[in-house]
């Protein structure tokens, strides 16, 4: 008997008793239902569920003022073996014209492609970039990471630096490719750690000309975790199971991080800026640690609206502390199809805006119908006009020495 006709025959036999118990009646309990169905197995990439919650939506179709993307990928190295970027010749996902027609839209001043290569395909991206768009696109250089493992590389990629320089190049980009892919023999071999002191030039350069660091240490703590069922970002490692540093011969994530800060703290003449909210922004109050302990540490948020939008009271109170040393970044790629919280295009910024300028709750933190990076959503930070002048331009025009 179901709950329902238990309820109702109970119902009856209390009236029953109430109306007409002198009658002497019997009252007989109901037939049996029919069995209830099984329950419908739904694959879970197939599961896109409907929000019922009814709130106010702000649209934020350009930005209050004119932003700094210091995170951005324009243009690629087109080789690569075993994760490492190698040679020289480069690929471009978009046109200048593409982006510029966005960020116009967007009140998106410039954009920082952080991955512009080495040698000659470096000095083609300023010059398709940085040279023929002035104050629209900088462009950072990278480590020649293919001659890592050769006699004489400290004192050749330090050099690297200041040729870059000349050439034009407005900063450093440092890939997770050290710490979870270089390897003593560039693809193979044991893996080279992030304070490996073959790079020490390289950072002292960079501090010497003024150029900031931009560095990607590890990944999200789920990836250091087995692909299971308590895994947050199941969906995601199970879609992409190369993307998973668990076992193996990595690293433990905190490992990657605390050689990391030793850099900072080794080249304190050098500004860094770690990306991804120092890829801890699942926890930050480390983060802010780290910002107490080193002060030529800076932080952006690129692709971690996830996180930072699901903790909005303590992500708020991180901004009022750290406003001077937070940075847009929003991790964009022009064209990608594997990681919609990056692919550049109007939305994506919206989404930006909408979280650091309004207090709008519940709200997607991806252009996308399934949330690509864990399933929730996130609620807006509401950051008053001082610090959204900081974040979105100041910060970033002073690390890159810009004049307005």
């Amino acid at each position: 008997m179901s709950f329902w006709n238990r309820r109702q025959w109970l119902q009856g036999a209390m009236a029953a008793v109430v109306g007409g118990k002198a009658s002497g009646a019997v009252l007989a309990a109901p037939a049996a239902t029919a069995p209830a169905e099984k329950p419908q197995v739904l694959d879970l990439n197939k599961y896109q569920p409907k929000s019922m919650v009814h709130l106010p939506e702000t649209k934020v179709p350009r930005a209050k003022f004119p932003v700094i993307d210091v995170h951005t990928h324009l243009s690629f190295q087109a080789a690569s073996k075993n994760g490492v970027p190698l040679g020289e010749k480069m690929v471009y996902p978009a046109t200048p014209e593409e982006l510029l027609a966005v960020m116009d839209r967007k009140n998106l001043r410039t954009m920082v492609d952080l991955t512009g290569g080495i040698g000659q395909g470096l000095a083609e991206a300023v010059a398709k970039l940085q040279t023929a768009h002035p104050g629209r696109f900088l462009v950072f250089t990278e480590p020649t990471y293919g001659r890592s493992n050769q006699s004489g590389y400290s004192k050749f990629q330090g050099d690297e630096i200041e040729r870059a320089h000349q050439a034009g190049a407005k900063g450093l980009k440092v890939t997770k490719v050290l710490g979870l892919y270089l390897r003593e023999n560039v693809a193979t071999g044991n893996l080279v750690k992030v304070d490996d002191p073959r790079f020490d030039p390289m950072w002292e350069a960079c501090g010497a000309l003024g150029m900031p660091v931009t560095i990607h240490t590890s990944d999200p703590d789920a990836f250091f975790l087995p692909t299971d069922r308590f895994n947050e970002r199941y969906e995601e490692l199970n879609n992409h199971p190369d993307w998973s540093f668990y076992g193996r011969d990595f690293p433990p994530k905190m490992e990657l991080l605390e050689a990391r800060n030793r850099v900072f703290a080794r080249h304190p003449k050098t500004q860094f800026i770690a990306l991804h909210v120092g890829n801890r922004g699942e926890d930050l109050s480390y983060v802010a640690e780290c910002l107490d302990r080193m002060p030529n540490m800076h932080v952006e948020i690129g692709a971690r609206l996830n996180e930072l939008g699901r903790q909005p009271r303590t992500a708020r109170r991180f901004f009022e502390k750290y406003q001077d040393r937070i940075m847009l970044g929003t991790d964009a790629v022009p064209h990608g199809t594997d990681t919609p919280q990056q692919i550049f295009c109007d939305e994506l910024y919206e989404i930006y805006y909408r979280f650091l300028e309004t207090e709008d709750e519940y709200f997607d933190y991806a252009p996308a119908p399934v949330p690509p990076q864990g399933r929730w959503r996130i609620y807006g930070l509401g950051l008053p006009d001082e610090i959204l002048r900081k974040v979105y331009y100041e910060n970033a025009a002073r690390l890159l020495h810009l004049s307005d």
